[in-house]
């Protein structure tokens, strides 16, 4: 059997420990607790080579008691596709501020480091699956790594064709489109890797981590050879309107991770005109909010302001 057939145990090194979540629930052996000092590896660490689900849950929620069984049903079906991994929020309080969740039960998939998709709380084992039907490994990704070994060898059109071709075949693999494109960002060419993702269809670009890189390559190019942030404030005082100029000032202060006064940016736009730039102002407010570097209760200030003036905008 090759890779992308194989449970994940086969390809994976697992560290963590799977007992003592319930008692005399029967535990898949794909499915493990958290603590703060094993979260890096347990799952950080794994999601770069798979899918990595992780349940934050309360002993006092009902619901969550409901859907955990479930999950642990589900990761055994799937045969370590994917890991399971349960958080105690009781115990572990401050890890799931800092990935913001505010309720329970909240699942996140991380792939590669980071969170490409959230369910909020206990939904069917038909929705579950459809979440995670495209964050597995699939016989096209195949293409990835021979793409990769191409772009090593210079061979970045090659490259290109390679994926682009498997994406066809295999359209149903989200994970493809966002590969090329980020090979395109890496040979320097970010405003040929934004133009590729806008022509994809809208099945694909609702992607959860499409459409993540399609705002961060928005704004990056609205930071390339903005005017300063004097001249952009001065401009927006003279005119309110100039949205082009209030999305340049949110990049630029994105670029410093200086949250608050790009998220105010964004959303004044997304108050004034939801049809620039594609929703802009929404779609990347919802972006940066979704990042684990931002703190929770400014995310959840922002939100609020943001419910607000989508409200405003109609």
């Amino acid at each position: 059997m090759d890779d992308a057939g194989k449970p994940l145990l086969a390809l994976w090194q697992f560290s963590g420990k799977s007992d003592g979540m319930m008692a005399g629930m029967a535990l898949s052996p794909f499915v493990f607790d958290v603590t703060r000092e094993n979260f890096a590896q347990l799952v950080l660490g794994n999601s770069e080579r798979g899918l990595v689900l992780v349940h934050f849950w309360s002993p006092k929620a009902g619901p969550c008691l409901v859907l955990m069984p479930r999950l642990v049903r589900l990761a055994s079906e799937y045969g370590g596709k994917f890991l399971m991994v349960m958080a105690n929020t009781d115990e572990l309080g401050r890890l799931a501020r800092e990935w913001n969740v505010t309720s329970v039960p909240t699942v996140k998939f991380f792939r590669g480091g980071k969170v490409v998709h959230t369910v909020h709380g206990a939904e069917s084992d038909a929705a579950f699956r459809a979440a995670i039907a495209p964050y597995l490994a699939r016989e096209s990704d195949r293409a990835h790594a021979d793409s990769v070994q191409l772009f090593r060898q210079g061979q970045a059109e090659e490259a290109y064709a390679l994926l682009a071709r498997a994406a066809l075949e295999d359209p149903d693999n989200a994970r493809l489109p966002v590969e090329l494109a980020k090979l395109m960002m890496l040979n320097g060419e970010h405003q040929r890797a934004h133009d590729f993702l806008r022509t994809l269809p809208a099945s694909s670009r609702n992607h959860l981590e499409t459409e993540h890189l399609l705002v961060h390559l928005t704004l990056m190019l609205a930071a390339h050879d903005a005017p300063d942030e004097a001249a952009l404030r001065d401009c927006i005082r003279e005119r309110p309107d100039d949205l082009d100029a209030r999305l340049k000032l949110a990049a630029q202060r994105l670029i410093d991770d200086d949250y608050g006064p790009a998220l105010d940016e964004l959303i004044e736009i997304a108050r004034r005109d939801r049809r620039f730039c594609d929703d802009i102002g929404r779609r990347a407010a919802v972006t940066v909010l979704a990042m684990p570097g931002i703190s929770p209760e400014l995310a959840s200030g922002y939100r609020s302001l943001l419910a607000d003036a989508l409200r405003q905008a109609g």
